[in-house]
């Protein structure tokens, strides 16, 4: 017996031992912590999405998304719910600092998270949808404003409530505030959102929301996922220079620019052939523009007057009228106004841009209207105006004349004086196809 107990003793501690290592202190972990300050584009989107992948292969514990947005453009909106639903990580939404909001896309934004948060002083809402071209949804009728809302205003109201619903079902937040929000343009603090079940927290910092962020349940994908959180050190994940790149040409003023300057690089290379430096510039620039331009909501009636004024101010330089100028000038600015479609939080262009544009440009298509008029003006001397009194050289010379070079062409010449290859002569006059020279003094 005495011999069998330690045999027993120890494969009892080899049972256990594992199961007490496993149930030691936890391993340490790290919270990301991305921040969406400013309009939501699609430079914000490419960000999100980087991060979340970053926190994946950090293995972060959870994901802090720290808002505060006025809103911004549907298509990167609905992108980043996307990598929020698809995210292996947690995505806490928590919008801070104090006086911070989460208006339009931001409020869906944090629907979609995993657990939403507010800072004290915070608000969010407004999240009706922007109608294309301008103004919110409403009736067109200025005369009974309690009409329907036309075909498509109504479809578009609808789907934004259907997917503001969705969200607020799939996370078990208030669903029928969540349509006042889309319908009415309905706002909340952080205290009336905590209230409505808007939101489930309301921490004052970062170490507060972990704190109380940890042992709530959330649903990750189709599973039940306990968090963690307590203690957590916070890492803040930069965009990196691709956002950034793609944040500063995205920019409606930029991408503004950008167009105009590829327009005028083009042609100042037609006008100047051989110049090559602005062609180039022309044309890495329109690239930009248009690859810019395609992430943005643009008008193409807009466009499409753009590029008439401009065109219409190039025809005045060749056929001199003022009416193409005048034209021109009106076409370009409207069409600069027109471009971009919506009005859409931080996409807007801004009217001191358009000004100075259409001023630059009227400058530089009257400096090119002055040159035409001057060349038009100028009196060109052709045929024996030309060669009269014009220098040249002597190529060969013998007893009955010879050849001399003027202008870059030969000539058959004569002359009253002996002349050697190589001197300087000066042309008297011609006779067929033969000149009359005499030295150069």
């Amino acid at each position: 017996m005495a011999r069998i107990l330690p045999r027993y003793v120890a494969a009892f501690f080899l049972a256990v031992a594992p199961a007490a290592l496993a149930q030691g202190p936890p391993a340490a972990g790290i919270a990301v912590v991305l921040d969406i300050d400013g309009a939501i584009g699609p430079a914000t989107a490419e960000y999100v999405h980087a991060g979340l992948a970053e926190a994946a292969r950090r293995k972060a514990r959870v994901v802090v998304l720290r808002l505060d947005t006025p809103g911004g453009l549907s298509s990167s909106m609905r992108e980043i719910i996307h990598d929020i639903l698809g995210s292996p990580v947690p995505v806490i939404a928590y919008v801070a600092p104090s006086g911070a909001r989460a208006a339009s896309a931001g409020t869906y934004i944090l629907y979609a998270s995993h657990l939403a948060a507010m800072a004290p002083s915070t608000h969010l809402g407004a999240a009706t949808p922007v109608a294309l071209g301008g103004g919110l949804f409403g009736s067109d009728k200025k005369d009974d404003k309690k009409d329907a809302k036309s075909a498509e205003e109504a479809k578009a109201v609808n789907d934004a409530i259907a997917y503001i619903r969705s969200l607020a079902q799939l996370r078990g937040r208030n669903a029928e505030w969540a349509e006042k929000a889309v319908r009415e343009a309905a706002t909340l603090t952080n205290s009336e959102a905590k209230e409505q079940r808007v939101i489930e927290l309301t921490a004052d910092s970062l170490t507060d929301l972990l704190q109380q962020a940890d042992g709530r349940n959330v649903r990750l994908g189709s599973r039940e996922l306990t968090l963690a959180t307590r203690g957590l050190k916070t890492e803040t994940v930069a965009p990196d220079w691709r956002s950034k790149l793609l944040a500063t040409i995205t920019n409606p003023n930029i991408a503004y620019l950008l167009l105009l300057a590829g327009i005028y690089g083009i042609l100042f290379e037609f006008f100047s052939p051989g110049a090559v430096l602005p062609g180039v510039i022309g044309g890495i620039s329109l690239l930009i523009a248009a690859y810019a331009l395609n992430l943005l909501p643009i008008n193409y009636a807009g466009v499409g007057l753009l590029l008439l004024g401009v065109a219409m101010m190039v025809g005045e330089a060749f056929a001199p009228s003022g009416a193409l100028a005048v034209g021109g000038v009106v076409a370009f600015a409207v069409g600069s106004l027109f471009l971009f479609s919506g009005d859409a939080p931080g996409f807007e262009l801004s009217w001191a841009v358009v000004a100075s544009a259409t001023a630059v440009s009227l400058a530089l298509f009257a400096i090119a209207l002055a040159a035409v008029w001057r060349s038009h003006r100028r009196t060109v001397a052709t045929g024996d105006a030309a060669l009269v009194g014009s220098a040249g050289e002597v190529v060969r010379w013998g007893e009955q004349g010879g050849e001399i070079q003027v202008k870059g062409e030969r000539w058959r010449a004569t002359s009253a004086t002996p002349l050697a290859p190589g001197q300087r002569v000066r042309i008297l006059a011609r006779h067929d196809l033969t000149l009359v020279i005499a030295p150069e003094p």
